[in-house]
């Protein structure tokens, strides 16, 4: 028994949530970080919890982090110089990508630029073909001349990407060896071992984010362990990944790729978990920090994954949490463009200088300056008292748009609030249509140090009839680094047919992709508690260009049964296209195995019954719906399970502020979650 703490990095706070395993308490905690001096905050919390907590660094047992490192170099264009050794004629392929334009009816849209310029891609000679087989051998000399012209031109490190390596990685895997030969200073990865799946875009993509975020990612990781250990933790850390699951942070530092969504995913598992706990199968979860507003679905009490995600202009082809990101923060800058039209964003004021509120020399308005203005905050601290927002400081920022906008400042800062739900709403029906799905027969999950600000706004625009509000709505990012499961995903590219003919192909297959994942859960990662594997198949009809993705039952695929899954993908079809024809053949992509082992997960006490309406601290007078009202202030901390109230009002806690409009009724569960319900 011990301490496990989970850690999340956002552009504003670092965020911690402690689970005592033995008292059966979860403690939280939110410190402003210092973009200056990275990695310092993650130390000043560790000194933090053991002031306010008596969580002395050799007591903690587990540590989870969730970090936006690798997110961050991608978007922000930081990360390595990288040449690309592919095969001889295929020097193209990631400028041709897939000839789509992002924007297909924009006349000034643009692809983003490669991560590697044509003049860094060398082809070598040698050739394997689709079924594994030699043409030719790989021509050691062009690997070496390659090197050295790569050397050349002053690159951090290699990726080798050639053709077919998915089916026989041999040329790779040589080509590799040959790099670490003659060039022992650079790094070389091999897209066989990022993600061996079939389309040379895909698999050359993903193996060169992989390598242009792993100078950062590794030495972000080895600062986090030595810091960690210069500490007193003797828990080896974890690291949060895109795929919902947590891995070591040693092995991190080569598999970077799937971490670059760590922190996203984080806050999306952390929200999983609070929808279960509340009785909450549907929900939309709305994640909102000092940077952006991040949406994502989960239906049947499970996140929703998919490949193609995107990462600033570039697709990322491995399973991922799926997310949709705007620039929509609280700490996102308004601003008034060269026509007189009020904008929000995507600039962000982030924790240095912050929100002018904030008190440390912001000057330029936000999100958060709004809410000051019109009266939600500046009544009481945030961030577990480290300030109290300054009201005058906010109007001061908000002002100066008002003289543009020539209205008052409130109504100035209202127009700010309802410009930011536009953005937010836009969002969420492309997140909803992608899915088919109706945003009114889901729940809003709201978390985030703003998404409960915002929250109660956007589902009155969206017609949603009920909002979630977690207990510790800052920190849940931080929490779903406590629940998340260990987990890798590990693929084979097998391109049969689902009839008996290939039954004995995919048996096999499936044993040796089970072996790894076997081999990855016990001996990597050291897990020794029960393995949970997971199936899925990339299968279209024969003559379709794209699959779809298929759960498979694992007693199917060990035995080979073709009937059995041909049967699930053309369920499956039918339920996206609504239709299906089973008289067609079904063919078998890709076979994916999801492997996990499931951590403990915190059993929070309930809270104490009341009844009847709690007792406001005070009454604020707030502006919005283009008027004052005078509305009752709640403290969270007295809110007791059974708890009733109406909006409007305000609920202020340590790590947030929940603004409810009017036409909400609020009531607080055994778990402390305030559940809010639109009246007819």
């Amino acid at each position: 028994m011990g301490h496990r703490v989970g850690v999340d990095i956002g552009g504003t706070f670092i965020d911690f949530c402690l689970w005592d395993e033995e008292g059966e308490e979860l403690h939280s905690l939110k410190v402003l970080t210092t973009p200056q001096t990275p990695g310092a905050e993650l130390l000043r919390g560790l000194d933090l919890l053991q002031e306010r907590h008596g969580i002395r660094p050799a007591d903690i047992t587990s540590f989870v982090h969730g970090t936006t490192v690798g997110i961050n170099t991608v978007i922000q264009r930081k990360g390595a110089d990288l040449a690309l050794l592919t095969t001889e004629h295929f020097e193209d392929v990631i400028e041709l990508a897939r000839l789509r334009m992002p924007e297909a009816y924009s006349l000034f849209s643009r692809r983003g630029a490669p991560l590697v310029p044509r003049d860094r891609i060398f082809g070598v000679g040698g050739r394997i073909l689709a079924d594994g087989s030699e043409e030719a051998p790989l021509d050691e000399a062009s690997v070496r001349a390659a090197v050295e012209r790569a050397r050349a031109k002053g690159v951090a490190g290699i990726v080798v990407a050639l053709l077919n390596a998915y089916r026989n990685p041999a040329h790779e895997e040589r080509a590799a060896a040959i790099v670490r030969q003659a060039a022992p200073e650079l790094f070389v990865f091999r897209s066989s071992e990022v993600w061996p799946v079939i389309r040379e875009y895909e698999r050359t993509t993903t193996a060169l984010i992989n390598g242009y975020v792993h100078p950062k990612i590794r030495d972000y990781l080895d600062r986090l362990i030595e810091g960690l250990q210069g500490r007193g933790v003797t828990a080896a850390p974890l690291i949060t990944k895109s795929n919902g699951g947590v891995m070591s942070a040693e092995l991190g530092k080569r598999a970077c790729v799937s971490m670059v969504l760590s922190g996203t995913a984080s806050g999306v598992m952390g929200a999983a978990w609070v929808a279960r706990e509340a009785g909450e199968p549907n929900v939309i979860t709305l994640d909102i920090g000092g940077t952006s507003a991040d949406v994502a679905l989960i239906m049947d009490g499970q996140p929703q994954f998919g490949a193609g995600e995107k990462i600033g202009d570039l697709p990322l082809y491995i399973p991922s949490v799926a997310v949709s990101s705007i620039g929509d923060g609280g700490g996102s800058i308004a601003w008034v463009d060269g026509f007189g039209v009020l904008k929000v964003g995507p600039e962000s004021a982030g924790s240095s200088p912050g929100p002018a509120c904030y008190g440390r020399g912001g000057t330029q308005p936000t999100i958060t300056d709004a809410f000051a203005v019109c009266g939600f905050l500046g009544q009481h601290d945030l961030a577990y008292g480290a300030f109290r927002p300054d009201v005058g400081l906010a109007r001061a920022a908000i002002g100066g748009l008002a003289e543009k906008l020539g209205i008052t400042p409130e109504r100035t800062a209202e127009a700010i609030i309802r410009i930011a739900i536009s953005g937010m709403f836009a969002e969420v029906n492309k997140l909803v249509a992608r899915y088919g799905v109706d945003p009114r027969d889901f729940a809003l999950l709201t978390f985030g140090g703003a998404g409960p600000m915002l929250g109660c706004f956007l589902a009155r625009e969206l017609g949603m009839r009920r909002v979630l509000v977690p207990a510790r709505p800052g920190v849940v990012s931080a929490l779903g680094g406590l629940v998340a499961d260990v987990k890798n995903d590990f693929i084979r590219t097998l391109f049969i047919t689902a009839d008996a003919s290939d039954a004995a192909k995919l048996r096999a297959e499936a044993e040796s992709l089970l072996s790894q994942g076997t081999t990855w859960l016990r001996e990597e990662q050291g897990f020794e508690g029960t393995a949970t594997p997971s199936w899925l198949a990339d299968m279209h009809y024969r003559g379709q260009s794209f699959e779809i993705e298929v759960p498979l039952d694992h007693a199917a695929v060990m035995a080979g049964d073709m009937g059995a899954l041909a049967e699930a993908f053309h369920r499956a079809h039918e339920g996206i296209y609504d239709f299906c024809d089973r008289d067609s053949a079904v063919q078998i992509m890709n076979l994916r195995l999801v492997m996990s082992g499931a951590s403990p997960k915190p059993s929070l006490r309930p809270l104490p019954e009341a009844a009847g309406e709690p007792p406001p601290d005070r009454t604020l007078r707030v502006f919005f719906d283009d008027g004052w009202h005078e509305v009752p202030l709640y403290g969270r901390a007295a809110l007791r399970a059974g708890h009733r109230f109406a909006g409007p009002c305000v609920v202020a806690q340590d790590d947030s502020t929940a603004c409810i409009p009017p036409g909400f009724t609020a009531r607080v569960d055994g778990m402390g979650n305030i559940i809010l319900e639109a009246v007819a």
